[in-house]
């Protein structure tokens, strides 16, 4: 994978305020001087580049410590702003023109470029002198010919903004993974997979059209007499729910592709958060609401770590049943009039799409996360072979139900047997047969040996880059 130098910026560096004053005041010059103007110029000299410039002050203050990247948005917006600028200054001058907008091209690819962490920061200084060179031209030109100059004012306060944010870029040391182009909130975009990876999610678009579903049982002599240990050393709700998520945190421990998902039509990752989702009810009863929990854990977690998580999210969702942000959310949108209901999830469908949805509603959605689990043991029935979801994220389905008995001959005797079934819904597009294979092998020894689960994995697995 290429190497690249991870750029952020801290709120707590003087230089980043300073750059956000500078910028601001750049808005407010533009208003000032290009204000009194019909209502076309007004658009095109103080909405456009107003607009773009406070958009890239709330990028470095909101997103700069991760995604400062993505300043490179409104970078562009005031580069194509610049070309249409220049089609009036220029009129008549085609072959000026065409090189004012390769100098705009120049400047814009090169931002972007460096802003990705491609090269040092260091080179933007050169190409913001670049930008003040040509405003310093044009200010020349205006004042040969008696022309107003205070135009070039906004420019000048801009260009000051980005040379001061040039003290508050820092270089990430930490040695981690950090976002860039085309990452998610919630993912990161595998690079390296396969051709046939990649074009897989183009063949079978829909999760739904993608999906394997297969059954396994388990043995649970050991598990029983695990979940047993565990109560009386002072767990008292410890159940086969805690160990089975323990067992599936401890799976993408050493098979970190089971963490992936498909969105856009791209492979993505989750790394080292599970997000687990669960449907649990107040009270048994027909009458008693449900809600679904999600909750974020380590493939490092041991069982212990899962029970108090685990237990204190749902004791948490029980108490605010009828507060749940999943709830809430959901509750919002069924109030409003179909046609609204509709185009909201048309606009949150393209969001999610292209990766621009926020990371508070990826948070709220019941569809968005690693595997979503349904115990039917409590309801006492079979696990049932419940269907992946298209909205969403979600590559996994499992479903696991009550204990059953059977009568199996060993060493020439009649034994009884417990075990426990569960049935599975995957998305064959996250990773191939064999590697699907060699994990459900894991798990389900991880299963009939519990005791594994109660110390932390000796190494985690990274998933290719």
């Amino acid at each position: 994978m290429e190497k690249r130098f991870h750029l952020y910026v801290s709120k707590k560096h003087p230089a980043l305020w300073l750059t956000g004053l500078l910028m601001l005041l750049s808005v407010a010059a533009r208003i000032a001087v290009f204000s009194q103007m019909d209502g076309t110029r007004v658009w095109q000299q103080v909405v456009w580049p107003a607009v773009a410039v406070i958009l890239f002050v709330l990028m470095i203050f909101i997103s700069g410590k991760e995604r400062l990247y993505k300043t490179a948005i409104p970078v562009w917006m005031l580069g194509l702003w610049g070309v249409w600028q220049l089609h009036y200054v220029l009129a008549g001058k085609l072959l000026w023109y065409v090189l004012a907008c390769i100098c705009i091209l120049f400047f814009c690819v090169n931002y972007t470029t460096i802003i990705a962490g491609r090269h040092k920061p260091w080179l933007l200084f050169p190409l913001y002198l670049l930008g003040l060179g040509v405003i310093a031209h044009i200010h020349r030109q205006r004042l040969a010919q008696s022309l107003s100059v205070e135009v070039l004012f906004p420019g000048y306060l801009l260009i000051a903004g980005l040379l001061v944010m040039l003290f508050a870029i820092k270089i990430h040391a930490d040695g981690k993974y950090h976002p860039t182009w085309k990452d998610r909130p919630d993912g990161r975009y595998i690079r390296s997979s396969s051709a046939i990876e990649q074009i897989t999610p183009f063949i079978m678009p829909q999760r739904c059209g993608a999906n394997i579903l297969f059954e396994e049982s388990v043995e649970i002599t050991q598990l029983d007499r695990y979940i047993r240990a565990k109560r009386r050393e002072g767990m008292p709700s410890f159940g086969a729910t805690h160990a089975i998520i323990a067992a599936y945190l401890r799976t993408v421990a050493k098979y970190p592709a089971l963490n992936r998902f498909v969105a856009g039509q791209r492979i993505y990752s989750r790394g080292e958060d599970v997000v687990i989702c669960i449907t649990v009810k107040k009270e048994m009863t027909k009458q008693s609401p449900d809600t679904v929990i999600k909750l974020h854990f380590h493939p490092g977690d041991t069982a212990k770590d899962v029970y108090e998580k685990f237990n204190a999210a749902v004791a948490s969702a029980k108490d605010e049943m009828e507060n749940s942000n999943i709830d809430d959310a959901a509750g919002f949108l069924t109030a409003t009039p179909r046609m609204v209901l509709k185009a909201v999830v048309w606009l949150v469908r393209c969001l999610d799409y292209f990766g621009m949805a926020p990371k508070f509603l990826l948070e709220v959605s019941p569809f968005h996360g690693s595997i979503y689990f349904t115990s039917m043991g409590s309801l006492g029935i079979r696990p049932v072979y419940h269907h992946l979801y298209d909205f969403g994220t979600v590559p996994v389905f499992c479903a696991f139900g009550r204990k059953r008995r059977a009568e199996e001959i060993k060493d020439g005797q009649l034994v009884e047997r417990k075990y426990m079934d569960l049935r599975f819904n995957v998305d064959e597009r996250i990773c191939d047969g064999f590697y699907y294979a060699s994990l459900i092998r894991y798990f389900l020894r991880l299963l009939t040996h519990p005791e594994e689960l109660d110390r932390p994995p000796e190494t985690i697995e990274q998933d290719i880059p």
